[in-house]
């Protein structure tokens, strides 16, 4: 199968398909890794309302794609910056996407995304003024049955003037939550209103904050989430994790190694990356749990070059490949986005994620694929 695709330079290239689609495979109930796909909403293209307005959502298409990861055995972190989280979608629309996910898959593994984004960061004056937000979010969530995953706040970014007032914010937070929480640490490639969280730019400074929280409040941590896109750094605070807390990785270019992990420990897995990667991840940690570290690898290891290029710099537009690849595979029926986001990388991005994902074997139906790419390209004026 032969698709007319343009080059660097803009000239079209017959690229001719060599993928075969790999089997998807249930992640098994005994699994080696407890791994969660930060999931994507769909967007409703035919609501009336402005990009800049209120997030418009097909809760069919979007509940559809939920079904489809727990099918695989995936655990799901909902409500997260995967799902346009403070970037197209508030907590408005957050809390109802998170009881709708509930309501429609209460036996599932879900973790959900608890934040400070329904207050502005400079209406924040004061560290209670955060815990208090915090709190908002957090009996809400609660009030549902839903487990919380804590993300970072920007309100605290910019108010906190020390550690202190991390360890307060933390503190209180974890006092109140019904059940183990997971800790997300979210770097500023994702986020630049995140610098210097944790009251320091200097990693080990952070993460011996990070490590204090642990520390005082180990009963309530499942685990933490570290996105830093920095393997060196995961496995350095992966090492001094208590027995009891998980590391789960964030790492988007490095998560292969992380999860295979070496003599001194293993990284679970929290990515969102693993959104248009679901159809291969239970084979390959299947693979993993039975002995088969090279199977494991050579199922994983081709998906590392397109995951690299989704969340390439500026890291934060990374949602609008996993949204084209989730059109592509046929789990909805457009690339409209909230917020126009699809508008935020270029073509050559485009063209170079059907490369890649064909050649990791990702296109479930090639056909539906090349005719979808084809009408991509038809809309950017290419013949």
């Amino acid at each position: 199968m032969k698709i007319a695709l343009p080059d660097d330079q803009g000239r079209l290239v017959d690229y001719s398909l060599t993928g075969s689609p790999i089997a998807e495979q249930p992640l098994g109930t005994d699994a080696a890794r407890t791994i969660f796909s930060a999931a994507h909403v769909v967007a409703d293209p035919l609501a009336p309302s402005d990009p800049t307005g209120r997030a418009a959502i097909d809760w069919t298409a979007t509940l559809a794609f939920r079904r489809y990861l727990a099918n695989l055995g995936l655990g799901i972190a909902e409500a997260m910056d995967t799902a346009q989280r403070g970037m197209g979608l508030d907590w408005d629309g957050a809390l109802e996407l998170i009881t709708r996910t509930r309501a429609e898959l209460p036996d599932a593994l879900v973790f959900s995304g608890c934040g400070t984004d329904h207050i502005k960061p400079r209406d924040a004056a004061t560290v209670d003024d955060v815990v208090q937000a915090y709190m908002d979010q957090l009996e809400a969530i609660q009030a549902i049955g839903g487990r919380l995953i804590i993300m970072a706040s920007r309100a605290l970014a910019r108010i906190a003037t020390s550690p202190r007032d991390y360890l307060k914010t933390y503190g209180k937070v974890l006092d109140a939550a019904d059940e183990s929480i997971i800790l997300h640490w979210l770097g500023p490639m994702f986020d630049p209103a995140l610098a210097g969280y944790w009251g320091s730019d200097d990693f080990s400074q952070a993460m011996e904050t990070v490590l204090n929280i642990i520390d005082q409040h180990e009963s309530k941590i499942d685990g933490v989430k570290l996105s830093l896109l920095d393997k060196d750094k995961e496995i350095l605070l992966r090492r001094r994790l208590p027995p009891s807390v998980k590391m789960y990785t964030g790492d988007d270019f490095n998560y292969p190694e992380l999860i295979k992990g070496d003599s001194q420990g293993f990284s679970h897995a929290l990515l969102g990356i693993f959104d248009p990667l679901a159809s291969v991840v239970g084979a390959a940690v299947n693979q993993l749990g039975s002995g088969n570290v090279e199977g494991f690898h050579a199922l994983l290891d081709p998906t590392v070059p397109l995951a690299r290029l989704i969340f390439r710099a500026p890291t934060q537009h990374y949602k609008t490949g996993v949204v084209f690849l989730s059109w592509l595979n046929g789990h909805q029926d457009h690339f409209i986005m909230l917020g126009g986001a699809q508008s935020l990388r270029p073509l050559n991005y485009f063209v170079d994620c059907f490369r890649l994902a064909d050649k990791a074997g990702l296109l479930r139906d090639p056909e539906c694929a090349v005719s979808r790419m084809r009408n991509l390209l038809g809309l950017y004026g290419v013949a």
